[in-house]
């Protein structure tokens, strides 16, 4: 078996798996691609790879994905033998694809506002960091009322790849100018994240959550 994952250490998306694969325990090979500001992403080599000039990318013994979101589901599909990540039953599947699609969609607001700010791409930043705030409260919202049920996690009793999905780039919206404080249950949910077994910060996941 060997796994390798196209890379970049700063990339929320990226971070998003190798959560996945260090909470598994899978051995995986990493090359790093310098996004920024060497744009090695858009270079003729990597469009090869990945035609969308996207990361991350991750060859699992000679299939190839694009897509943090896909390549969670692949992961958990084929190495989580105890379906925790990836839940088989209907009424936590679909939850957990909605928040999954959340994740690669709404929240990416939040990466924008990251991606100005931290290098320099130039885009609407106010609206990227009203757009991060809208999904936050959508996000928040859900999350207090699992609180109300006494549930931690976003579907489910444990943990899932919605969690993982989500977190990096809300985690991350401090380095958008975008803050937690008006978000009470979510900073409740990031700190329960991070005392997961084998959780590795990256940089810019701040203490306190």
């Amino acid at each position: 078996m060997t796994i390798k994952l196209y890379d970049y250490g700063l990339s929320g998306s990226c971070y998003k798996v190798r959560l996945l694969l260090d909470f598994l325990e899978i051995e995986y090979e990493r090359e790093q691609i310098d996004f920024y500001p060497g744009r090695a992403h858009k270079s003729p080599d990597f469009l090869e790879i990945n035609p969308l000039g996207q990361l991350p990318v991750l060859d699992d013994d000679g299939v190839r994905l694009r897509d943090a979101q896909a390549i969670l589901c692949h992961i958990a599909n084929k190495y989580d033998k105890d379906g925790q990540w990836l839940p088989r039953e209907p009424a936590l599947f679909g939850p957990v694809m909605m928040w999954l699609m959340f994740a690669g969609g709404e929240l990416m607001a939040a990466s924008a506002a990251r991606l100005h700010d931290v290098m320099g791409y130039r885009l609407d930043v106010e609206a990227a960091r009203r757009n991060a705030h809208a999904a936050f409260r959508i996000l928040d919202d859900h999350l207090t009322g699992r609180e109300i049920a006494d549930k931690k996690w976003i579907v489910g009793d444990h943990p899932t790849v919605a969690d993982i999905a989500c977190f990096p780039y809300t985690a991350l919206a401090g380095d958008g100018g975008i803050g937690h404080e008006d978000y009470p249950a979510l900073r409740n949910w990031m700190r329960e994240f991070r005392r997961l077994p084998r959780f590795e910060a990256m940089s810019g996941v701040a203490e306190f959550v």
